[in-house]
C-alpha cells in the first residue's frame, strides 16, 4: 500500500476515533457511566467485527493456532483499551473533547517514542533521534497552546 494512502488511513482512523469519543461521552453523560458506555460501545463493535468476518474471511484460524498465541495476547490488549476508553467517556464531558483528546494524543506520543526506542510489544525499533525529540516537543507545544486558557 502506498505511504499517501497509510498516511490518509491513519488520520481518517484519527478522525473516527475523535469523532466516536464525542459520541460515547455522550451516551456516558446519558447513562450516567462510562463503564456501560464501554460496553454498549464493546457490544457494538464485536457485532460488527463479527458481521465482516462472516462477510469477508476465507478461514478461520486453527485450534493449532489458536492455542499457538500467547495467553497474555488474548486479554491485554482489550484491558488496556477498555480502560483508555472509560477514562475517555468519563474526562470529555468534563474537559471537552479538544482538551481531552489532546492530552490524550501526548500520552500517546510520550508512550510510542519510548516504546518505539526500546522496541516494546514487539514492534519495530525506532530510534530516537533529535528530528524526533524536536518533533514531539513541537506537537506538545501545539498542545499546550490548544489548552491554554486566556
Amino acid at each position: 500500500m502506498h505511504n499517501y494512502t497509510l498516511t490518509g488511513l491513519a488520520l481518517l482512523g484519527g478522525i473516527l476515533l475523535a469523532v466516536q469519543g464525542g459520541f460515547n461521552s455522550q451516551l456516558s453523560t446519558a447513562l450516567k457511566s462510562p463503564i456501560q458506555a464501554s460496553l454498549v460501545s464493546f457490544l457494538v463493535s464485536t457485532f460488527l467485527a463479527a458481521l465482516t468476518i462472516l462477510i469477508s474471511s476465507r478461514k478461520i484460524p486453527s485450534a493449532d493456532l489458536i492455542h499457538s498465541i500467547p495467553t497474555h495476547l488474548w486479554f491485554s490488549g482489550a484491558l488496556f483499551s477498555f480502560i483508555g476508553i472509560c477514562l475517555y467517556y468519563y474526562t470529555i464531558p468534563k474537559l471537552g473533547i479538544s482538551t481531552m483528546i489532546s492530552l490524550g494524543l501526548t500520552g500517546q506520543l510520550i508512550i510510542s517514542i519510548v516504546a518505539g526506542h526500546l522496541g516494546w510489544f514487539g514492534l519495530p525499533l525506532e530510534p530516537v533521534t533529535i528530528k524526533r525529540i524536536l518533533g514531539a516537543v513541537a506537537m506538545i507545544i501545539g498542545i499546550v497552546l490548544i489548552n491554554h486558557q486566556k
